[in-house]
């Protein structure tokens, strides 16, 4: 797939850039043409970060497309393949990112993930075929419950599994280095308030909110080298939400309107500009406005969950 994401986008005004200048930034999922994760990436680069590692696992034609954008553009940026759920490619990339960052672990590390659910109806009985007989049915019933379930390991694996092992193994980094860690955390809305046919994305993201308090009782008095916090998103246009871009049943109930990915990167960059001990274990919504609202300063805003101002929950 060739590159087609506008570079120029993702570049921003200067108050948004210290989040990010100067820092030695990882991205996992970050290689699906268009989607989140290369948004980030994009971001990141073309902002100021000293270094961008971009993580992909069978993404790799469009994870080296923006490599390659990102080194064209000036930026020190490296591809980094690996299967977040297979423990032993995962711990391989250990030495090699430590490498092309200068000898030094990452100190944001953005955990996202590119995998969603095509969706399925969770826990409902499948429609009768007429004269359909029942040793058929009970096949058709199997298989379904099988692919549907596999559908969800998937993305569970992903983000709880894959999540948590990038968790441990770049704090554990940080702390060895005593290096300062920011960790950022890519959930849901629907983590919060699920949608149909989703099960394993909402269960998985719902999940994710719990690891920055549990990764701070488990530093213990290495507490406070690692900050970390969650965002969630609504809807954003990517290649897996793109046919729900013109279907306000499915994104109407969390926002006026699909949000696009620069917009999506430009309210992340504000949020990482502000002081970390204020984003500190937060759980921050990205809030959607219209797009033609005069008097809205952004289209956009990360707030704090529940909340109507950027702030700490």
């Amino acid at each position: 797939m060739a590159f087609t994401m506008q570079i120029d986008r993702f570049k921003f005004e200067d108050e948004l850039r210290k989040g990010v200048s100067g820092k030695r930034v990882l991205i996992t999922g970050a290689g699906k043409d268009g989607g989140l994760g290369q948004a980030f990436a994009l971001s990141a680069g073309l902002n100021g970060a000293a270094m961008v590692g971009v993580h992909f696992h069978s993404s790799y034609e469009d994870g080296f497309d923006v490599v390659h954008a990102l080194r064209q553009a000036g930026v020190n940026a490296f591809p980094v393949q690996a299967d977040v759920t297979n423990l032993g490619d995962l711990w391989a990339t250990r030495s090699y990112v430590i490498e092309q960052m200068g000898g030094l672990p990452p100190n944001l590390l953005i955990c996202n993930s590119g995998l969603t659910e095509k969706g399925y109806s969770f826990g409902r009985a499948l429609r009768e075929i007429p004269d359909e007989p029942l040793a058929m049915r009970r096949a058709r019933v199997r298989q379904h419950f099988i692919d549907n379930l596999q559908e969800s390991r998937l993305v569970l694996d992903t983000k709880i599994d894959g999540f948590l092992a990038m968790t441990h193994l770049w704090a554990g980094e940080a702390v060895y280095h005593k290096e300062p860690l920011q960790l950022i955390y890519v959930s849901s809305r629907q983590a919060i308030d699920p949608g149909v046919s989703v099960p394993g994305y909402a269960v998985s993201n719902w999940a994710v909110l719990q690891l920055p308090k549990v990764l701070a009782v488990n530093l213990g008095q290495n507490a406070g080298l690692v900050t970390s916090s969650c965002i969630l998103l609504p809807f954003v246009r990517t290649g897996m939400t793109d046919e729900y871009a013109d279907n306000p049943k499915v994104f109407g109930r969390w926002q006026p309107r699909m949000l696009e990915t620069h917009e999506a990167a430009e309210a992340f960059l504000r949020l990482l500009a502000r002081p970390r001990d204020e984003t500190n274990h937060g759980m921050f919504e990205l809030m959607c406005g219209k797009a033609e609202d005069e008097n809205a300063r952004r289209a956009t805003e990360l707030v704090a969950h529940a909340g109507t101002v950027l702030s700490r929950r």
